[in-house]
């Protein structure tokens, strides 16, 4: 097993072979169902907009509306995520997430026309706001620190699993013409959820920010297997709480040149993560596979497909994030993506005339999606939880996931056009290059934050270390 800093250098034998309490990993399951239906949401669209544009007539520009909507009502709901979750607390953050998740599938599975498809959405989108802000934040303050990057990754391993269930139950549904029981379907897993996130405990490190000391180590105390353990995890938060002048969100940034620092790194990981392109694939495959050469059912089956690799493929993060580190990690799936999509910008740029040259096509749109399943797509958001001071946390993290909603909104909205202008060979082209980019800002900025505190990341940060070495 790996072991447990003390002090964010040493470690100690004995440390590692305390055990997680279930309730951990109960609390990890029931606020990972956030991320099945961030999943759900996100691929959805996929199997549901060919059916919408053939029953609405709608045009190219519409059809990037359709998708781009749900990621603007993101971004609005991960700032409003912030405020939610610092005054009503994470629990609370999330039952209303499941709320939003019911009523905005209810509208768009009921709606009579595009336009109210648009609203429900952006209901959907703010839900998904605020879920993707709170639940890997309300995972980093629940975990231990030797297993915070595997339960921050196995939230990412639901959205995946989200995403394969909306691939699945696209080409299902498409076979009986029936986009509305796409989105009904996704009422269901929003009411688990919410009784599911009734039963989770309120963050320690939540409550010790508004002062409740005593309830936080309360709930410390059933979030950890040891007296000694409580003990040392609450006197680093009590002195994190009460090194702070109580400044945060605006007032913090712009009084702290280090916190300025957090922010900006968070920033810049989502918008990495976003112009990988990896969501142009989840929102776009069959498209895609069209550019390939592929027929309409066969377009289907392979974004299947690429849904199941995106699952197995986050599986290695989950296996090897807390032991051999999250930029390792980083340095391999951006060359496997930068790799994949050399293979098919350049069999774009030939023309997929044979079966082979579709085959290989296919092939590497996987190795692809592989790549950014075991790196970017969990990492990012176990970083973007670790980098942030107490607090600062929620305002950090909420700017980090606008910056992620708000890019993503655009590349929904532009990339079709994208594609349609400047043809496939050029478009992966340039995210091949971006992918090779992001080798070097992840050498040059990104720190190694396993098996490290986030109080012991914290004293790094505000003294004023570089930002790749505050996880040292």
């Amino acid at each position: 097993m790996v072991n447990t800093p003390l002090d964010g250098n040493q470690t100690s034998s004995d440390s590692s072979s305390v055990d997680i309490v279930p309730l951990v990993w109960l609390s990890a399951a029931l606020a990972a169902l956030a991320g099945l239906m961030f999943g759900l949401d996100i691929g959805v669209i996929s199997g549901a907009l060919g059916l919408i544009k053939e029953e609405f007539h709608v045009s190219t520009l519409t059809e990037g509306w359709i998708v781009s909507s749900m990621m603007g009502g993101a971004a609005v709901g991960a700032l409003g995520a912030g405020w939610v979750s610092n005054s009503w607390g994470r629990k609370n953050a999330l039952l209303a997430a499941s709320v939003l998740f019911f009523v905005g599938a209810l509208v768009v599975a009921m709606a009579p026309n595009v336009d109210i498809i648009i609203v429900g959405r952006i209901l959907l989108g703010l839900a998904v706001g605020v879920a993707s802000f709170t639940a890997p934040l309300y995972l980093s303050e629940i975990a231990p620190e030797r297993i915070r990057g595997t339960m921050i990754s196995f939230y990412q391993l639901m959205v995946t699993v989200g995403i394969l269930a909306a691939f699945v139950s696209g080409l299902a549904f498409s076979y009986i013409h029936s986009w509305r029981g796409m989105f009904g379907i996704l009422c269901v897993p929003s009411a688990v959820l919410f009784i599911g996130v009734l039963l989770v405990p309120n963050s320690p490190r939540w409550l010790a920010s508004r002062d409740r000391f005593d309830e936080a180590k309360e709930m410390l105390g059933k979030l950890r297997a040891s007296r000694a353990e409580v003990e040392k995890e609450m006197s680093e938060i009590t002195a994190a709480v009460n090194s702070d002048d109580h400044t945060s969100g605006w007032k913090l940034l712009a009084r702290n040149s280090n916190f300025r620092r957090s922010v900006a790194l968070g920033i810049a990981l989502q918008l990495v993560q976003q112009f990988t392109g990896m969501n142009a694939m989840m929102y776009f495959a069959p498209r895609i596979f069209e550019q390939t050469g592929f027929g309409s059912e066969a377009q289907l089956w392979s974004t299947v497909l690429v849904g199941l690799v995106n699952v197995l493929a986050t599986v290695i993060a989950i296996g090897f994030v807390d032991r051999i580190g999250r930029k390792p990690i980083l340095y391999l799936g951006f060359t496997v993506m930068a790799a994949g999509l050399a293979v098919v910008a350049a069999i774009m740029a030939v023309g997929a005339s044979t079966s082979f040259l579709q085959f290989t096509a296919l092939i590497a749109l996987l190795v692809f999606v592989a790549g950014f399943a075991m790196s970017a797509g969990p990492l990012v958001w176990t970083l973007c939880s670790e980098i942030q001071p107490l607090a600062g946390r929620d305002f950090g993290i909420s700017c980090s996931t606008f910056a992620n909603w708000a890019s993503n909104m655009a590349l929904g909205a532009f990339f079709l056009l994208m594609l349609n202008n400047l043809g496939g060979p050029v478009t992966f082209g340039i995210m091949c290059v971006c992918n090779l980019l992001y080798i070097v800002f992840t050498w040059a900025f990104i720190p190694e934050t396993k098996g490290v505190s986030l109080e012991h990341i914290e004293r790094n940060l505000m003294s004023g270390k570089p930002l790749r070495q505050i996880g040292r």
